[in-house]
């Protein structure tokens, strides 16, 4: 079985409630991303040029202490891990957001902290269109995230879709998160979770 599985995607995809389910089912390690916990994340949503480097800089810190979680042996004692992240696209959203100058500073950062980043054995990547996204997005109803617009969802789902065309992963399953309900569709469920579990390759589902 695969040790470490992430669940990738843009804001409101549903990759947090996939992580869940999927840590439930294989009674598996959780380990979630905290955004609440980023002090600067409500500024940046509100006034993005003021706060974005701040905001960034905590996420790469908080994403770096997670991980070192990850390179410790003990931490598989434990079947499985899922994650609703993986460091590797921590510049996605670098890069959308920071300044030239700013992002070159991020950059040295982030070269440094990933040194030796645990790669995940599975990586499930979510998509679906923003308007989609802006409608998961209200509905959540997250205080932090309602300033956000459908430009900036769609940017953020465009810098996903072109990094994973290009991701090259021995074990990447692609889900059209719009297409299948993983809530409420238990063979969509059953369908991504057989495709985690089974061999490795890139599989798209729906097929």
């Amino acid at each position: 079985m695969s040790r470490y599985i992430a669940i990738e995607g843009p804001i409101g995809v549903g990759k947090t409630t996939l992580t869940h389910r999927l840590a439930a089912d294989l009674q598996a390690n959780l380990l979630l991303e905290a955004p609440d916990d980023n002090p600067f994340l409500k500024g940046f949503y509100d006034d993005p040029e003021r706060y974005a480097f701040q905001a960034q800089l905590c996420f790469l810190l908080q994403r770096a202490g997670q991980i070192d979680g990850l390179r410790q042996p003990d931490l598989f004692a434990e079947p499985v891990t899922v994650a609703d992240f993986f460091f590797d696209k921590d510049p996605l959203f670098a890069e959308l957001t920071l300044a030239a100058g700013d992002f070159g500073l991020y950059r040295e950062l982030f070269n440094r902290l990933a040194w030796a980043a645990p790669v995940p054995d599975v990586v499930v990547y979510l998509y679906a269109s923003s308007d989609v996204l802006v409608r998961r997005v209200g509905q959540r109803g997250r205080a932090s995230e309602q300033s956000l617009d459908a430009d900036y969802l769609q940017r953020v789902a465009a810098r996903y879709q072109a990094f994973f065309a290009d991701y090259q992963h021995p074990h990447l399953v692609i889900v059209d998160a719009e297409a299948m309900d993983l809530v409420a569709d238990e063979a969509a469920y059953a369908a991504v979770r057989d495709a985690v579990e089974g061999p490795p390759g890139r599989v798209h589902l729906p097929g």
